[in-house]
């Protein structure tokens, strides 16, 4: 049981380790294509390649590839329904150091997304489940052949090839949810492939022959094919619809699917009490709403010193279409100003008369 507990923390700290990796790497890229746009240089998005002798391209690359690997080793120490949703901290450290180092100004709404983002990952490591142990290929084949998991890859790849040949062709290019889908179902079982790598290169180290092993090729094939597919469709969705769209929406997808395959595979929620239960699908629902504020508002200029203003403006100019609340005048007072009115006018009317008979 102690070294169980080892590994979850190894895991836990890997994952977080790649959340800061990968989120520091746009911002080293960012920062390096930036100063190649200072000096003339021909720019990445019209086909240029002189980011290649820019260093702070190459860090940002090294980075992300360093995250990548952290995240990889994650898989094999810690549950998926953990690595999975803390990578959401990687669009918050993107978002913190965005606005140090590239001058973009992080509104109010940015700020409370990514102080929710903090809070729920933060329930989530407390309540998060603890799977069954499985520390070898071996284990990993049994798991595999539970029909569970059998009935829930056989819908996966079937659903997966509907989407592909039937609905994508006809509404890929209208409906922002028939790519992310294709991504998040198939996202599902590359985690599995990875989980299961993970663990053989941890027996690997260990001196097992696990290169001999049919399953950990199996695995390494199933993962290209399905990385293969998640990059084509995720570029896709990318290309056509707005980037603050497509990120929160992939987020809530792929990591609800991730959940949906592990604990089938894993059975790891049996094990969970009801306060654990509550814990990680809340924490998991507070990152969802952190980040749909990082994203979702990111383009509007909001800030604290503002508020007032956007108060101020809410009361006498009415955005919403709500009015102050004013005394409505009763109908007896209608009544007798309508009658006062034309009195008025045929008096003044009179005295004109009068002025002008002499």
């Amino acid at each position: 049981m102690d070294v169980h507990r080892v590994d979850f923390y190894i895991g836990l700290s890997l994952a977080l380790s790649s959340s800061i990796f990968i989120g520091a790497s746009f911002i080293l890229k960012k920062k390096g294509l930036l100063r190649l746009a200072s000096k003339g240089s021909t720019r990445a998005g019209q086909g240029g390649y002189a980011y290649l002798k820019e260093w702070l391209w190459w860090a940002g690359l090294i980075s992300m590839g360093a995250g990548e690997a952290a995240n990889f080793a994650a898989y094999a120490f810690a549950p998926a329904t953990l690595v999975t949703p803390l990578g959401a901290l990687s669009v918050l450290v993107s978002a913190v150091l965005s606005s140090y180092f590239l001058n973009e100004r992080l509104n109010v709404h940015g700020k409370i997304g990514c102080l929710l983002c903090v809070l729920g990952s933060t329930v989530m490591v407390i309540h998060a489940p603890q799977e069954e142990e499985v520390a070898s290929l071996s284990a990993m084949a049994e798991k595999l052949k539970d029909p569970g998991f059998i009935v829930f890859a056989v819908c996966v790849v079937g659903s997966s090839l509907v989407l592909i040949f039937a609905v994508a062709p006809r509404f890929g290019q209208k409906n922002v949810l028939v790519y992310i889908l294709i991504c998040s179902v198939i996202g599902s079982l590359s985690v599995s492939c990875v989980k299961g790598l993970g663990i053989g290169i941890k027996e690997l180290f260990a001196g097992t022959a696990v290169l001999k092993d049919p399953l950990f090729w199996s695995l390494v094939i199933c993962l290209v094919i399905c990385v293969s597919v998640q990059i084509n469709y995720l570029n896709k969705a990318l290309d056509i619809f707005n980037t603050s769209l497509v990120t929160p929406i992939y987020y809530v997808f792929f990591t609800t699917s991730v959940m949906t395959c592990s604990a089938i595979l894993f059975k790891e929620w049996l094990s969970m009490n009801t306060d654990g239960v509550v814990g990680t699908i809340s924490g998991f629902f507070t990152i969802i709403l952190g980040i749909f504020l990082l994203h979702a508002f990111k383009d509007i200029t909001f800030t604290w010193d503002s508020l007032p203003l956007y108060l101020r403006k809410g009361r006498l100019g009415f955005p919403c279409g709500h009015q102050p609340y004013v005394a409505l005048p009763t109908h007896d007072v209608q009544a007798a100003e309508e009658i006062k009115l034309p009195r008025e006018g045929g008096s003044k009317g009179g005295r004109g008369m009068h002025q002008r008979a002499p």
